[in-house]
């Protein structure tokens, strides 16, 4: 192998490089300006917005549950409470 052909083969191997790294950083979102300055860009996902709205909506609904006290299971358990502690004040 001569000279040439390891410069050669040396240009070759950093142009794959920067060209697969440029590919892997527009996948990822990251943009460079002309002063090298990289940002990175947030795509809004619609689906990924959704799916968030549907769990916030789920997990509106699973507080209600936890904390309402209009049930008959938490006005048994009321019941139970207050009569535990008008036993334990006499």
């Amino acid at each position: 192998m001569g000279f040439w052909t390891a410069v050669v083969i040396i240009v070759a191997i950093g142009a794959v490089a920067s060209v697969l790294q440029a590919r892997y950083r527009a996948q990822a979102g990251i943009i460079a300006d002309k002063q090298g300055n990289e940002q990175f860009i947030e795509r809004s996902d619609p689906d990924a917005q959704r799916e968030v709205k549907e769990l916030r909506e789920r997990i509106k609904v699973l507080e209600r549950i936890a904390t309402d006290t209009n049930t008959s299971e938490s006005r048994k358990i009321a019941a139970i409470s207050d009569e535990i502690e008008s036993l334990r004040d006499k």
